[in-house]
């Protein structure tokens, strides 16, 4: 089927567009020149900041001129999943789409609609000649999806608009108000390798659904790499020497794969008790993880391993790193306060690598959790760095464009609307910090499964957030 020929037309045409341009957060080069030439060849101001934020700039329809001026905001990367047996190059390669009933899915990767649907929606917009709207602004914000580094880079002034309409949430009930910070923890030390004493023993974990390390941390879904250290921690009696630990990938995705090579003494006791723990773990997360498959099998390796002192280091700081929720908000209902994602876990050749994304709404707690992981980490003699902390975004329950919002959801659609504060990192709290003034609301279409191989779009979803949208432009509150 012809993207062009979903409804809304506009839409669908555009992100097929869009996902035909390799954006990988980070390496957002062709997908900048993408975007700045849609804009300039609409012949509207169109400019690129030092950093690779496109913003492009369109008159107020006629009748219009005396609404407050608006910025339509969306960012341009993506999260760059794949299955484990997808030959995929997402640095040159676009995303390959099909249609599966009401949904828009990808052939073995993640689709991208986290946040290309936004970005498509707000190219129609400024493409088209019959929607009514106030002055405005697109923002398109590059590497969102790693370090917000396009939001953090925005300067006070540079935008003008008094309301920013955020395009970037995942359930087409919900009106976003609010949303977590963020803060990146790594551990990484270098141990010395020495000869094997014991049998080479391999172990894979696959199959598990993975997820959005911030809308999904609540879920209990499986962590490839808690559930790894569970098995590593079994050596503990049998001398275990660690040579290699393969976990994970990306901070904001719970990790789907695992792998790990090691020795053990009497490894016939091991593997007892590692096929023990494997029926434990089948039976623990066989309603939520029917594909998780655990292979244990005994192997060959000349590779040199970590010393049993040093891997019981390694294996001490993976189990006792939190993982999931740590607080839920005793202030709004059913709301994730602060988590962790234990995300990537990578062992080679001695350097051990930890890879954490801990989010909060509340300061305090972000900072709570961080160094409740650097005390668990450096305990065991690996060394803890944080980065690319970011601020959450504080709810105003009573700012005007929300109340306007609200009453449009409940006259389209006949039922209010869930108005929330989200668990995900979202770039107003960024903005918020050099434009205080400038109200701002996150709303978007139904995408589930974002930041992973099965992530999909609903297309009727995609519909309802359509016709939302261009309702909102309509009533945008007076100057």
């Amino acid at each position: 089927m012809e993207y062009s020929q979903l409804e809304p037309k506009q839409i669908w045409k555009n992100f097929a567009a869009l996902n035909s341009v390799p954006r990988p957060s980070k390496k957002e080069e062709k997908v900048i020149k993408f975007i700045k030439e849609f804009g300039e060849k609409l012949g509207l101001p169109t400019s690129v900041d030092s950093t690779g934020n496109v913003i492009i700039q369109k008159p107020a329809t006629a009748g219009m001129e005396n609404r407050q001026p608006i910025v339509l905001q969306s960012h341009l990367d993506m999260v760059c999943q794949k299955n484990n047996d997808v030959d995929f190059d997402f640095e040159t390669q676009g995303i390959q789409m099909y249609v599966d009933g009401d949904w828009v899915r990808a052939k073995g990767t993640t689709l991208g609609a986290d946040n290309g649907i936004g970005v498509a929606t707000i190219m129609s917009i400024l493409e088209s000649s019959e929607i009514e709207h106030p002055d405005l602004e697109a923002l398109f914000t590059i590497d969102e999806e790693t370090g917000m580094t396009g939001a953090l880079a925005l300067k006070p002034g540079q935008l003008k608009g008094q309301i920013l309409l955020n395009l970037d949430t995942e359930e087409d009930d919900e009106i976003d108000i609010g949303c977590a910070g963020g803060v990146d923890v790594t551990a990484t030390t270098k141990f010395d390798l020495e000869n094997t004493n014991g049998e080479i023993i391999k172990i894979d974990i696959k199959g598990l659904r993975g997820g959005h390390s911030g809308m999904d941390i609540h879920k209990g879904y499986g962590n490839s790499n808690k559930l790894m250290g569970r098995f590593l921690f079994l050596g503990l009696d049998n001398q275990i020497q660690l040579i290699s630990i393969d976990g994970g990938s990306l901070r904001n995705a719970i990790p789907r794969e695992a792998h790990s090579t090691f020795s053990v003494e009497n490894t016939a006791g091991f593997l007892e008790k590692a096929e023990q723990l494997k029926a434990d773990i089948l039976e623990e997360f066989a309603s939520l993880e029917k594909d998780l498959i655990i292979n244990i099998e005994k192997t060959d390796s000349t590779e040199k391993a970590v010393s049993a002192k040093d891997s019981e280091k390694i294996i001490f700081a993976i189990n006792a790193a939190h993982n999931g929720v740590f607080r839920m908000s005793p202030d709004v209902e059913g709301l994730v306060e602060a988590s962790n994602n234990v995300a990537r876990v990578e062992l080679k050749e001695g350097t051990i690598k930890i890879l954490n994304l801990t989010r909060s709404s509340v300061e305090s707690t972000k900072w709570e959790v961080a160094n409740q992981l650097k005390s668990s980490f450096d305990a065991n003699g690996i060394t803890t760095e944080f980065s690319g902390s970011y601020p959450g975004w504080k709810p105003k329950p009573d700012a005007e464009i929300n109340q306007v919002m609200t009453k449009l959801y409940e006259k389209n659609f006949g039922e209010k609307p869930m108005v929330v504060a989200c668990h995900a990192g979202l770039e107003c709290g960024i903005i918020g910090a050099n434009y205080p003034e400038m109200e701002m609301v996150s709303f978007g279409p139904t995408i589930k499964g974002a930041h992973s191989p099965v992530e999909r779009a609903s297309i009727s979803s995609v519909q309802k957030f359509w016709t939302f949208t261009q309702d909102i432009l309509k009533n945008i509150p007076l100057k």
